[in-house]
């Protein structure tokens, strides 16, 4: 069967190339008959539409699109969860090929299943029908939020549009007031959740994944109504960009609402969770990413070697483990995302504390640092010195080899950029290191197999490297580019719950209660943090801020290429991007006592992060600008 629907597909893709000057269609082009009236057929043509849903995952990084097999560039790099050796430090996504035209595409093809499966009704019982009617609806309000969210306002197309036409006019479509096209958005999530099944095959929605795509989309709204600043509205006084702030306890009840849905049918994944067992909350945490049967996954994209592949592995392993494409380390995650963490010991502005009294503090093994730690954070990040593929992941910056009488000064005055000076440090250029002669006789690599080499950007150039998503037990040999299959995780149960404690929050801020909101957050976001090891708030009066409930998300979903779009939302990216340099932990060998220090300072290449605040709305590519009368562009281009 899976072979047959591989070889309708293929004919599906030449089906438009028909001669049109042809009364009678060549016997060899697939016809609609030939697809809605086998199930065969129709799961071909879904098979091919859910592939183009417009997801930023695996192959989407944001200076070369989405669905792209070469991905360096890596998504969290433009969020400050990560440094890259390939950003500049511009967040601008759209400076690649833009989502436009495939999202209409992908429209009109959903536009197409929803006006020609009724035809065929009869051959199929209502449930049926209506099931697959609510796949199309789904994936086409999901291809709108990905518009919406980019641009504001876009034009509303919910029939197929033919051309050529009498009417040139249905084809110049005006743009949609931006509260237009989340309210198209909902009500197509909604006639989802009201027809599609109770369960699917895994990448393929069931009603719940509408209810929780609805919880994110309706999320998205009420904070664009709450915080966006920027409007513009076109001649017929349409909003295009921007939403009343009136709307936003409509939006917020709405995302709400649609989390609750989503409760009865899936939890939270502990399955060799243990109360008070780090160790076993850590592993935990690592498998829900690989198990396929985990009752958190809610939607998902699949991959398969050979014919469906990506590169996560060999762009991302960390460099002692690199593989035959001589990649690795393309995610490097900062020490101001790992700050975020509960258990480290902190100064009192929240940042690590490695001195005392103006001097280092000396461990015996790296990860003394990071010994009390949640459990989340050693899954989510590799730590210098821990443990992976069976090795210890050495990350240094260099061996110092001064003095230690009376404790090791800082080695750079505080808040320097200047590169490390080379008295009393030993330091590698490069992965052909030199190396050292200890005191006690012993040999050690300056940087490590995986540290920094100041002449290369394949290494863990952060003092960090990531973990999520990583295959633990993936053989070197097959750690190569376009080879890996790990199954995508776009929507699991987790973040339904932070969609309701930030829903709850907010709708309690803006003075709502009918409930105790508050509460609800609390419960939710207590939730979250017993699976991960952190400390559990004390009561409701912990969330004395939205920046508690923003910061669990952050940590909850950090390198699930969610945060971009949190920062978009909350409006807070081009404050938190104002000429910053994110900041970096390094670890150095001290050869006369033996033990290890740690330097946190700001990233030795100065690369500093900027955020326009046009690029809230990006811009509509000029193309299409040109074809229409009625489109107008988003301001400040």
């Amino acid at each position: 069967m899976k072979k047959n629907i591989y070889i309708i597909i293929c004919f599906l893709v030449c089906w438009t190339t028909a001669c049109k000057k042809l009364d009678v269609p060549p016997i060899n082009i697939i016809q609609d008959k030939d697809v809605f009236t086998s199930t065969g057929g129709i799961q071909a043509y879904m098979a091919r539409i859910y592939s183009e849903l417009p997801i930023e995952d695996f192959r989407y990084s944001p200076q070369r699109g989405l669905n792209f097999f070469w991905i360096i560039s890596p998504f969290p790099a433009v969020t400050g969860e990560a440094l890259s050796r390939d950003q500049n430090g511009a967040m601008q996504e759209n400076v690649g090929e833009s989502p436009w035209g495939d999202c209409y595409k992908l429209i009109r093809d959903a536009n197409y299943f929803i006006e020609n499966m009724p035809k065929y009704a009869s051959t199929y019982t209502p449930a049926q029908v209506n099931s697959w009617l609510g796949e199309a609806r789904f994936i086409r309000a999901l291809t709108y939020f990905a518009l919406v969210k980019r641009y504001g306002g876009v034009p509303i197309v919910d029939k197929v549009l033919e051309y050529p036409t009498a009417n040139i006019d249905d084809l110049n479509i005006a743009r949609a007031s931006e509260e237009a096209v989340y309210d198209f958005v909902a009500a197509d999530l909604d006639f989802a959740y009201a027809n599609l099944s109770e369960s699917n095959q895994a990448g393929r929605a069931n009603r719940y994944a509408a209810a929780a795509f609805k919880s994110r989309a309706m999320l998205y709204a009420g904070s664009i109504a709450k915080y966006n600043t920027t409007t513009l509205s076109d001649g017929a006084g349409n909003r295009v960009c921007g939403i009343p702030s009136s709307k936003a306890v409509t939006y917020f009840k709405a995302a709400y609402d649609a989390a609750l849905l989503v409760a009865p049918k899936y939890s939270l994944y502990k399955k060799v969770w243990a109360a008070g067992d780090k160790e076993a909350q850590f592993q935990n945490y690592v498998n829900m990413f690989y198990d396929e049967s985990s009752n958190e996954n809610i939607f998902v994209k699949q991959y398969h070697y050979p014919e469906s592949v990506h590169g996560y592995d060999a762009y991302n392993v960390p460099r002692q483990l690199m593989g035959g494409n001589g990649y690795s380390s393309a995610v490097n995650p900062t020490l101001n995302y790992v700050e975020l963490f509960d258990g480290l010991p902190k100064n009192a502005d929240g940042t690590l504390r490695t001195t005392t009294s103006g001097k280092y503090d000396l461990y015996t093994n790296t990860m003394d640092l990071f010994a009390n730690a949640e459990p989340r954070l050693r899954a989510t990040v590799i730590l210098p010195g821990d443990q992976f593929k069976g090795q210890s992941i050495e990350i240094r910056r260099g061996i110092y080899t001064g003095s230690s009488a009376g404790g090791i000064s800082p080695i750079l005055a505080p808040g320097s950029t200047s590169n490390y000076p080379t008295a009393n440090i030993v330091q590698s250029s490069n992965a052909n290191q030199t190396p050292y002669k200890l005191p006690d006789g012993t040999t050690m690599n300056p940087a490590g197999l995986s540290g920094v080499f100041t002449g290369d950007g394949t290494c863990a150039i952060s003092g960090f490297s990531i973990r999520k998503y990583l295959v633990p037990d993936k053989p070197t040999s097959e750690v190569l580019e376009n080879r890996s299959d790990q199954t995508w995780i776009e929507m699991r149960y987790a973040e339904v719950l932070l969609n309701r404690a930030e829903a709850a929050y907010e709708l309690n801020a803006l003075g709502q209660n009918d409930k105790d909101y508050l509460q609800d957050a609390f419960l939710d976001i207590n939730q979250i943090r017993e699976r991960a090891g952190a400390t559990l708030l004390a009561g409701p009066g912990d969330l004395s801020n939205v920046n508690v409930v923003r910061k669990e998300r952050r940590k909850e979903l950090g390198f699930e290429n969610k945060i971009w779009w949190d920062m978009r939302r909350w409006r807070t990216a081009d404050t938190e991007q104002n000429s910053t340099i994110y900041r970096v932990l390094m670890p150095f060998y001290s050869a006369n006592d033996k033990k290890y220090f740690f330097d946190a300072r700001t990233d030795e290449r100065n690369v500093r992060y900027t955020f326009d605040v046009r690029w809230y709305y990006e811009e509509i590519p000029n193309g299409e600008i040109q074809k229409s009368q009625k489109l107008i562009q988003n301001p400040g281009y």
